[in-house]
C-alpha cells in the first residue's frame, strides 16, 4: 500500500484499470487481414463522439493531417483529445470544435512561428474541460498502458502548479521511502499514427525519430495509419527489423501520399511553412476563418482536394527539394 502523499485537482479523463483495459484487447481481432480503406471510412468507423483521441507525430512534424481533416469534416463532437506534443493538429482540431476535455502538455503555440489564436480563443471560451500535464508526463502516461499497468512512477512535476492541476498523485515509495509522482495509464479510445511505410495488414516503418509513437500504437484500443506509401508484404518480411508497429495493433490502414503536409515528414519533404503562416494569419478574423475552412475542409470531398488547393505536386516538390537540400536554381 502506498501512503499518498499530495493530490493534483485535475479531472482523470481516462479509466486507468489495466483490468478492464486488458478486458478490450483481450477481444480485439488480431487475424491478419487486409485493413486498407480511405480515411473517410477509417474515421466514420473508428472515431465516435465522446471518444478518447490521440494524435501521433510531434509537433508539424509526421503528424496524420488527413484524419484531423476528417474528424472535422465529419463533424465529430464531444471528444476528449491528449494534446500530447501537438501543433498544427490541434490547430485543426480545435477548428471543428471537435473536442470538450482536453489532457493539456503542448498546445495552441505552432512552436516558432507563434500561437494559433483561434485556438487560443477556444481555449479561453470555457468549452473545454482542462487537465494539466507535461510532454514527459503524458508519454509515461502511455508508456504505462503500453506495458499493461495502471501507473508508471517519476520525479518531475513535484512542486509545480502543474502538479496542482494534473490528475497525478505523490507517494511513498514503500522500498525506500523516497516520494514519487504516479501517472495513471492512459489508453486512448482510437489514434492516428502517420508513417512512412506499410503494408495492408497495418504493418509499419518510421524513418526517423519515433517520440511516443510506439507506446501509443502499443496503448490505443483502435488505430488508424496513414502511410506515405503500401508496400508488400514480401518487402515488410524481408526487413522485419524495421517494422515498428506490427499488424495486430492496427484497425485501419491509408494509403495518403503527402500525408503530413502541411508538416514535415523526415526524409519526404519540409513543411510548408507559407500555408502555416496562412493559417495562422486568417485565424485572427473569426469571419475569414470560417471562408478558410470552408474552402479548405468542409467543402473539399478529401485530403488530395486539399493539397491541389495548397499548390498540388508542384509545391510538394519544392518542399522535397527544401527537405533533400538541393538547389532549385530559383525555380523552387
Amino acid at each position: 500500500m502506498f501512503e499518498v502523499v499530495a493530490q493534483g485537482e485535475g479531472p482523470l479523463f481516462m479509466d486507468p484499470d489495466a483490468d478492464k483495459a486488458r478486458e478490450f484487447f483481450r477481444t480485439k481481432n488480431r487475424a491478419m487481414v487486409s485493413k486498407v480503406m480511405t480515411v473517410s471510412e477509417a474515421v466514420g468507423k473508428f472515431v465516435h463522439d465522446g471518444d478518447y483521441l490521440a494524435i501521433g507525430g510531434f509537433g508539424a512534424n509526421r503528424i496524420p493531417t488527413a484524419v484531423c481533416h476528417e474528424i472535422v469534416r465529419q463533424r465529430k463532437k464531444n471528444l476528449i483529445f491528449a494534446g500530447h506534443t501537438s501543433t498544427h493538429d490541434f490547430q485543426i482540431l480545435a477548428a471543428g470544435e471537435v473536442f470538450n476535455r482536453c489532457d493539456i502538455a503542448y498546445i495552441i503555440g505552432l512552436e516558432a512561428r507563434g500561437l494559433s489564436p483561434n485556438a487560443r480563443r477556444y481555449m479561453e471560451s470555457g468549452k473545454v474541460e482542462c487537465c494539466e500535464w507535461t510532454n514527459y508526463a503524458m508519454a509515461c502516461r502511455l508508456k504505462a498502458a503500453a506495458m499493461g499497468v495502471s501507473f508508471l512512477p517519476a520525479r518531475n512535476l513535484m512542486g509545480t502548479d502543474t502538479f496542482k492541476r494534473s490528475a497525478a498523485k505523490i507517494v511513498k515509495c514503500p522500498f525506500t521511502g523516497e516520494q514519487y509522482v504516479l501517472y495513471p495509464a492512459l489508453w486512448p479510445d482510437v489514434s492516428a499514427i502517420h508513417v512512412h511505410e506499410a503494408d495492408i495488414y497495418g504493418n509499419a516503418r518510421i524513418k526517423g525519430i519515433s517520440i511516443a509513437d510506439l507506446e501509443l500504437a502499443r496503448a490505443s484500443k483502435r488505430l488508424i495509419i496513414t502511410t506515405e506509401r503500401l508496400i508488400p508484404n514480401e518487402e515488410i518480411r524481408s526487413d522485419p527489423t524495421a517494422t515498428v508497429i506490427p499488424y495486430y495493433l492496427v484497425d485501419a490502414v491509408c494509403e495518403v501520399p503527402f500525408g503530413s503536409y502541411p508538416g514535415n515528414m523526415p526524409y519526404e519533404y519540409f513543411s510548408d511553412e507559407d500555408h502555416l503562416r496562412q493559417w495562422l494569419t486568417v485565424e485572427k478574423d473569426p469571419e475569414e476563418f470560417r471562408k478558410f475552412l470552408d474552402k479548405y475542409i468542409y467543402k473539399t470531398r478529401d485530403f488530395n482536394q486539399y493539397l491541389e488547393l495548397c499548390g498540388g505536386l508542384e509545391r510538394i516538390n519544392q518542399l522535397r527539394a527544401v527537405e533533400h537540400l538541393i538547389d532549385l536554381g530559383g525555380r523552387g
